[in-house]
């Protein structure tokens, strides 16, 4: 069969990392060409994303990994062609603009792919079957790390649309959404933002739900000095400890951890992506997008000290 062409927009470190390889490593993808604003990246190179489109042959699909303030441009172009999109997390700034491109896909008959990575952990898919069905006495998510070691120099997260300490929480919102066994709801958002920023430096988050008899709390916070604090623990009401560590690679139920052979994130992602393009179906999950919606809207702002430069 012969491969997908695929082209990559938006060419930078998640690309090079993650990307790239993905695609290489599928027999039923071909990279096609590559687009960056700085040049950068795999050749056929371009740096206008629009000359990508009208000069590469035999496009079919586009992977979108530029900052998500110009994604819902980009993509809906994209799918007028005909072209079935991925979108990197999150897909785009607001949730209308997401329903916007559902809705023009399904009309195109494009396959649209909202992927959150963190999902694509099997460590994730055991956690959701080992709390399914249950009731939840008590959620607590800590998603701790250092902005100046992920984002060195990047004013843009700092500006609206740039979603500050939401860019990676929203990882934790992906894992969170896809293990817990009902809808959950933001009760309260105490939300920090340093002083010549837009976006929020740290979160504590109360969540509600109707399967939840106890606490579900959330910690997000940018200003972590020594290593990184990924951990979602839930305890249902049986007492089943359910722990997942690692943005959601580790897994242990009852203090006994569960070994996984994971091919990785992003390789899943794309195996995935295949399996819905050949369905002719899409994949478009605002559940996280939400959440962080939602905080916004109920939050209470407090003013801390500038963002680490």
């Amino acid at each position: 069969m012969r491969p997908l062409r695929i082209a990559i927009i938006g060419f930078g470190k998640i690309a090079a990392d993650q990307h790239v390889p993905s695609i290489a490593a599928n027999p039923r993808l071909e990279l096609a060409a590559t687009s960056s604003r700085s040049g950068v990246g795999p050749a056929p190179q371009f740096t206008d994303w629009r000359r990508l489109l009208e000069e590469v042959d035999g496009l079919e699909a586009v992977a979108i990994t530029t900052p998500p303030s110009v994604r819902y441009e980009i993509a809906r172009e994209c799918i007028e062609r005909g072209l079935h999109v991925l979108l990197e997390k999150p897909p785009t700034d607001t949730l209308g603009e997401i329903e916007d491109l559902a809705c023009l896909a399904e009309g195109r008959e494009a396959t649209l792919f909202t992927t959150w990575h963190a999902q694509h952990n099997p460590a994730v898919e055991a956690a959701a079957e080992a709390l399914a069905g249950k009731r939840i006495a008590a959620m607590e998510i800590l998603w701790h790390e250092d902005v100046r070691k992920w984002h060195p120099g990047q004013r843009w997260i700092w500006e609206p649309s740039g979603f500050g300490v939401f860019d990676p929480g929203i990882n934790a919102f992906s894992i969170a959404t896809r293990i817990f066994p009902g809808g959950l709801f933001v009760a309260n958002a105490e939300l920090h933002y340093p002083q010549d920023a837009q976006t929020p430096i740290a979160a504590e988050i109360e969540f509600s739900s109707a399967v939840a008899d106890g606490p579900l709390r959330c910690s997000l916070d940018w200003r972590r000095t020594e290593g990184e604090e990924w951990t979602i623990a839930v305890r249902t009401a049986d007492g089943t400890e359910v722990r997942l560590e690692s943005g959601g690679s580790h897994l242990s139920i009852d203090g006994e951890h569960r070994p996984f052979e994971n091919p990785g994130e992003y390789p899943d992602i794309y195996a995935r992506f295949v399996e819905l393009i050949d369905e002719r179906r899409s994949h478009v999950d605002v559940a996280p997008l939400r959440l962080v919606a939602d905080c916004l809207l109920v939050g209470r702002r407090h003013m801390v000290e500038s963002a680490p430069a």
